[in-house]
């Protein structure tokens, strides 16, 4: 269990630094340099657990990119932030080896810079990405909402050095905008057929600008293509393509198609489960766990297909209880109940909470390991 509450411990940390994933059971390594100045600085490297990067730490401090959370819009889903950066994060895996390279959250593009991006091209904003707004009766929409960089580097000890960089492009499924100020609201969907070209051509106008850099003229640098979902979404978007521009190249000439599905279970509506057979195993669940603690006011979970295969199911049981013994119990069972009937093949996220707080967790980070448990305030 000790072992299991330094896990919770820095998973916090992780999700409060927007760090790429949870951080296991770190281990930290230091290693020092001295600058020019003089004083001896201190780069340290936290191990993220199987199949994870290691992250690079400064004087034992993890490094936030100056770009998170800018957004071209004020109409953005904040389900799509996680998965931006998740999603990422797998994407780099296909090009930067985690033997071999370390993550740092991207520290090249600058807040200014990114903010002229997003915004729409203009005489006093040559280099804004997203066109003009047109007129009132032909509006061009904001294609690109977001962009996410992660730095790759390659070295050890003292001497780390960049060897590669990955920027998400989120680009709007759905732009809501005004005819005049404070009017109504309209929406304007967007194809994926748009997002995708439009997206080609904002990767490649980007990567030819970082060419111009001395430092990043001979690295590779890979662009994940993301679809934001709609606000109202109960789900994040996903990516759907991605490409690496060689060193020195100043374009991607090949893009490979990603398959990601997320659903939301139950289903609401019409809607059709992605997989009937994991979609029954969940109710199967969730009446097992109700017929047992009928003081459950809600069970939900979300699940998340790569190339049709479920690889990640994250569920949510809130609570009408909150007695010390009632939560031992009901954990119990829900950790017996989700061994019985969710998914051997898939990492599972159990959150149980009251409306207030969680309370406990079950968890397993991957297909082939064991459930963790962790009663908050308890043993």
């Amino acid at each position: 269990m000790k072992k299991y509450l330094q896990i919770l411990m820095l998973a916090g940390v992780a999700l409060t630094l927007s760090a790429c994933g949870n951080l296991k059971n770190s281990s930290l390594a230091n290693n020092a340099t001295t600058t020019e100045s003089g004083r001896r600085k201190t780069n340290q490297t936290t191990n993220t657990g199987r199949n994870g990067y290691n992250v690079l730490l400064k004087n034992g401090v993890y490094r936030t990119s100056p770009i998170s959370g800018l957004t071209a819009t004020n109409n953005d889903n904040s389900v799509d932030t996680r998965e931006l950066e998740r999603g990422l994060v797998q994407i780099s895996k296909n090009v930067y080896s985690t033997n071999s390279y370390t993550f740092q959250e991207g520290q090249y593009l600058k807040a200014a810079t990114v903010t002229d991006w997003l915004a729409r091209k203009s005489k006093s904003n040559p280099t804004g990405l997203n066109p003009a707004a047109g007129t009132k009766k032909n509006y061009i929409p904001y294609y690109l909402e977001e962009i996410q960089e992660q730095d790759y580097l390659t070295g050890s000890g003292s001497n780390y050095r960049l060897g590669g960089i990955s920027l998400g492009l989120a680009m709007n499924s759905v732009d809501y905008y005004q005819k005049v100020k404070d009017g109504p609201q309209y929406q304007k969907s967007i194809s994926r057929s748009t997002q995708r070209s439009e997206g080609i051509k904002m990767a490649n106008t980007i990567i030819a600008r970082l060419r111009k850099r001395k430092a990043l003229k001979n690295v590779p640098i890979t662009v994940g293509l993301f679809s934001k979902t709609s606000k109202d979404s109960l789900v994040g978007g996903s990516y759907f393509a991605y490409g690496t521009a060689s060193p020195n190249s100043s374009k991607i000439s090949k893009w490979k198609s990603v398959s990601v599905k997320t659903q939301v279970l139950p289903t609401v509506g019409n809607a059709k489960a992605v997989n009937s057979s994991d979609a029954s195993s969940f109710n199967s669940f969730k009446t097992a766990i109700q017929n047992y603690f009928p003081t459950i006011s809600g069970v939900s979970g979300t699940l998340r297909y790569e190339s049709g295969k479920l690889v990640q199911e994250n569920i949510s049981i809130t609570t009408l209880f909150y007695g010390y013994e009632q939560i031992q119990s009901f954990t119990r069972l829900v950790l017996s109940q989700a061994k019985k009937y969710l998914s051997k093949d898939a990492a599972i996220e159990i959150k149980i909470g009251s409306v207030d707080d969680v309370q406990a967790l079950v968890a397993k980070e991957s297909a082939d390991s064991d459930y963790q448990v962790h009663i908050y305030g308890g043993e």
